[in-house]
Order: C-alpha cells, then structure tokens, then sequence
C-alpha cells in the first residue's frame, strides 16, 4: 500500500491539534453546574425605594367580624406575634391550647404595620427570631399555621419588595416582601384565609417575618418585611431565650410544622365572643 503523501499526514495531526485544544478550552471555560433546584438564590434583596411595585387592599370601614388566624412564640413568658388585622378590634383574643380550651390574651397593636403582639400566663417554648437579617431574592420560606381553620402548611420563594397600599380602615403603605407560592402540603386547597399571622420559616427554622396576605390569582403571599417586623419584636426575646431551631427543607417542612403545632410554638389565635 502506498504510502500517503507527507501533507495529508501533517494536515492531519494538525486537525487533531486543534480539535484537543479547542475541546479542552471550551471544558476550562464552560460554566459550573447549576445547583440543584432547592438551592437557588439570587442576590441580596435591596432597601424600600419609592420605586417598589405596589399592591392596594381595600378595607371596608365596617364592624369587626370575628376571625381565626396563626399566632407563634417568640418568648417562652408567653409572649407571641401575629398579624394585626386578625385581632384588631377583637375585645377577647384567645390563643388555642388544645380541644376547645383557649387562653386569654393582651394585644399590642404595631402603628403603622400588620403586626400585633400578644401577651398570655406563660408560654411555650419560642421560636428564634431574626428580625433585620440579610434576605435573597430566590430563597425559600415555610409557612406553618392554620388555613381554613386547620393544620396546613405552604413553602414559597421570594420575589422582592412591593408596597401594601391599604384603603379603608387601618389605612397606610407598608413596605412587604411577595413572595411566590411553589408548594403546599397534601389536600390543602383552595384559599389560605386562617394562616394570616404565621411565621416565615427559613431554611434554619428562624421566623424572618409575619404572613399576612394573599393574592391566589397571582399565587403570591405577602409578609411583613424586615423594616416592619425587627422594630415591633425588638427587645422582645432576650439574649438568653432558650432557642431549638430545625432545618427545614422541601422534605420535612410538614413534620417540622406538625412538631410545631403539637408544641404550641405555633397555635391558633381566636376571637371568643363577648
């Protein structure tokens, strides 16, 4: 067989050259792997602007209708938070402590934002607060109460900071924080009325806000946000509070709300009638 001539040869390992260089170039280039799904985090969520989207709630002027909603504790003196339009106007809160027995409570209202505090005897052990910690766009939270009056639960992501225009009684603007439904525990449908007041678990089991609204045609929950929330719990859990936060994740996030509920950290707040 006849020998190719030297040109072929040398085109050849040339081709060979270039066809490793450029494999092993495009590999030392090519960006890492993405995470996986549940780790996806933006950049840090940014200061209140004038230029936050805004939504308006409008809020008829008319007598107090008893309601049902999530309370939890953040000191185990029995002092708990919840959202401020599920006792506003109510003259017998109530926190549920188990069947049909329920105990009393004093309420604090916060001015200018949808956050009160009650004050019962004693109480559970607290959950840990972070009331100004740094927040990502992207990142998960759970939320753990009592939609529709029953155990449930709901996880979310955060989209960033809009405004909550609120017409009516209570009227003001409160900076929030929406955030993105992605997920809800087995044959809890429908509306989440009854889980306003309930903690924002992060990833440590640390309540990072209050849940206090939703939009189910947008599938968005709105919470307080660190502005609102770090002034009305300040001072409120002391140094040497006795913590026991949970990781939380996609997997357990429902046993870790049935431990807090069965522990009352987090519990029903009532209206009982006069």
């Amino acid at each position: 067989m006849a020998r190719p001539p030297d040109w072929v040869i040398y085109t050849l390992v040339l081709a060979a050259l270039i066809g490793l260089s450029l494999g092993q170039r495009e590999n030392a280039d090519a960006p890492p792997a993405p995470p996986p799904p549940d780790e996806m985090e933006g950049a840090l969520l940014g200061p209140v602007t004038p230029f936050d989207p805004a939504v308006t709630v409008n809020a008829p002027d008319i007598p107090f209708q008893p309601a049902a909603g999530t309370a939890f504790s953040i000191a185990d003196e029995g002092r708990w938070v919840t959202a401020r339009h599920v006792v506003e106007g109510c003259r017998r809160p109530a926190i549920m402590v188990g069947g049909d027995r329920a105990v009393a409570a004093d309420v604090r209202l916060a001015p200018r934002a949808d956050i009160a505090v009650l004050q019962t005897a004693g109480g559970p052990a607290a959950i840990p607060v972070v009331g100004d910690g740094p927040l990502r766009k992207g990142q998960r939270a759970f939320h753990p109460g009592f939609p529709q009056g029953r155990a449930g639960e709901v996880t979310s992501r955060l989209l960033g900071r809009e405004t909550l225009r609120v017409r009516g009684r209570g009227q003001r603007d409160e900076p929030v924080l929406a955030w993105a439904e992605v997920g809800r525990t087995d044959r809890l449908g429908g509306t989440l009325a009854g889980l306003s007041g309930a903690p924002v678990l992060d990833r440590q089991g640390r309540a990072v806000g209050v849940t206090i609204a939703e939009s189910p045609r947008r599938g968005r929950i709105y919470t307080t946000s660190p502005d609102t929330f770090g002034p009305a719990i300040r001072g409120l859990q002391k140094a040497d509070e006795p913590l026991t936060g949970r990781t939380v994740t996609i997997d357990n996030y429902g046993l870790v709300a049935d431990d807090l509920r069965r522990d009352l950290r987090v519990a029903q707040v009532v209206c009982l009638s006069s």
